[in-house]
C-alpha cells in the first residue's frame, strides 16, 4: 500500500459538530461520515493538513445549497464575515480538538510542525497531521494571534474561506465562472503574507479570488501552494486554476494538491457523487502537464466535500492508487504524487 500524505481535509469540523460523542466518532468511526483513525489507517493515510475551519451563523442553508450545485448554473451568495471576537473562541475549540485527537490516539497520531516529524511519522507508521487554518478569521488585524497560534503549531494558513475577512476575498461556489470574482488583498492581508513568510507558514491559495492570488505572488517570498484545488480548464467553476496560475506556481517550486470534490472535477459543475474515476486522472494530466511532476500531489477536501462515489471515504484511497497505477503512472511518480512532493516543499517552505 502506497502512503498517501493528503492536502486538505475538514474532519475538525466535523467533530466540532458532534463534540459530545468524539471519542466514538475519532477512535472507533461510530456517526462518521469520510474519515476517522480506523479508517485512515485501513486506507494507508500517512497524514495531511488539518484544517481549522470556522463555520457562518448561516450554514443552516447547506442542504439548499447543494440542491442548487446539483443544477447548474448556479452563483451562491457569500456569508458575511465574522469578526476576529467571535472566530476566535472556535478556532481555539478545533485546535483543542486535534490536541485531543492526538492525546487519544495513544501513539498512532502525531501533530507535526518540522518536515522532519513527518518524514519520521511516515518511516514509524504514524498518521501526521498539520495544524491548518482555513481562513484567518480568528486573527486579528494586529496579527497578535497568528504568533499565538503559531507557537500552538501552526504552520498552514489560508487567509479566506470563500467568505470575505479582513484580510481579502474569496471566490463564491459559481459555475460556469473564472477565479477573476472581486478585490485582491487588503492592507491588512498584505501584512498577513508578510507575517506569514517571516514566520515560515505555509500559505495557501486556494479559495482565494484570482486578484489575491496574484497579490500574494507579487509579495511573497515562499512557494505558491493551492492545497486543495483543480483544473479550470477542464471544469470552469471559481475555485479551479486557470493555466496561468498553475504556471506561477510552478515557476516558484510550488504545489497543487488534487481536490476529490465532485463538483470540481465534473465537466457539468454538479456535485453528484455518481461519477467514475476518470475526471480525476484527466486533471491529474493537466496539473501534471502544466506545473511538472515534481509539483502535484492530493489534497481530498475528505469531511468538507461529496467525493466520488468509488472512493467514498478515507478507506477508499487503495481504489484512487490503482486507478492512477492502471492510468500507466510509474512507482516513481506514484511516490511523488502519493506523498513525497508534499514533503518536499514542506522542506523548502519551512526550512526544515
Amino acid at each position: 500500500m502506497i502512503p498517501v500524505f493528503d492536502g486538505h481535509n475538514d474532519i475538525l469540523y466535523r467533530i466540532d459538530a458532534h463534540s459530545a460523542k468524539r471519542e466514538a466518532l475519532w477512535l472507533r468511526g461510530e456517526d462518521a461520515w469520510q474519515m476517522d483513525l480506523p479508517r485512515m489507517q485501513k486506507g494507508g493515510f500517512a497524514g495531511g493538513f488539518f484544517a481549522v475551519y470556522i463555520a457562518s451563523p448561516s450554514e443552516g442553508e447547506a442542504a439548499s445549497f447543494l440542491d442548487a450545485m446539483n443544477n447548474p448554473p448556479y452563483d451562491l451568495p457569500l456569508p458575511a464575515l465574522i469578526a476576529a471576537d467571535v472566530a476566535l473562541p472556535k478556532a481555539m475549540e478545533l485546535v483543542g480538538h486535534l490536541m485531543w485527537m492526538e492525546r487519544a490516539a495513544k501513539g498512532a497520531f502525531k501533530i507535526c510542525r518540522t518536515a522532519k516529524e513527518l518524514r519520521e511519522c511516515l518511516r514509524d507508521g504514524v498518521i501526521s497531521a498539520i495544524l491548518h487554518f482555513e481562513g484567518a478569521e480568528a486573527i486579528g488585524e494586529n496579527l497578535d494571534a497568528l504568533y499565538q497560534f503559531h507557537a500552538m503549531g501552526l504552520r498552514s494558513l489560508g487567509p479566506v474561506w470563500s467568505r470575505p475577512t479582513i484580510f481579502g476575498h474569496g471566490v463564491p461556489f459559481a459555475f460556469p465562472s473564472g477565479p477573476d470574482t472581486g478585490l485582491g488583498l487588503t492592507h491588512a492581508g498584505k501584512d498577513l503574507i508578510r507575517a506569514c513568510n517571516d514566520l515560515r507558514v505555509m500559505v495557501d491559495l486556494s479559495h482565494l479570488n484570482e486578484n489575491g492570488f496574484w497579490d500574494v505572488a507579487k509579495i511573497s517570498t515562499a512557494p505558491l501552494v493551492a492545497t486543495h484545488s483543480n483544473a479550470h480548464a477542464l471544469c470552469q467553476t471559481s475555485r479551479n486554476l486557470t493555466d496561468r496560475q498553475l504556471h506561477a506556481i510552478r515557476d516558484t517550486g510550488g504545489m497543487v494538491g488534487l481536490n476529490f470534490a465532485t463538483c470540481f472535477l465534473r465537466e457539468d459543475g454538479r456535485e453528484g457523487a455518481d461519477m467514475t474515476l476518470e475526471p480525476m486522472l484527466r486533471h491529474l494530466d493537466h496539473l501534471i502537464t502544466q506545473l511538472g511532476e515534481d509539483h502535484v500531489g492530493l489534497g481530498s477536501d475528505f469531511d468538507g466535500a461529496t467525493i466520488p462515489q468509488d472512493i467514498g471515504d478515507v478507506a477508499g484511497l487503495p481504489v484512487l492508487i490503482k486507478a492512477m497505477q492502471d492510468h500507466g503512472f510509474g512507482p516513481a511518480l506514484m511516490k511523488k504524487l502519493a506523498h513525497e512532493n508534499w514533503f518536499t516543499l514542506l522542506e523548502r517552505t519551512w526550512g526544515q
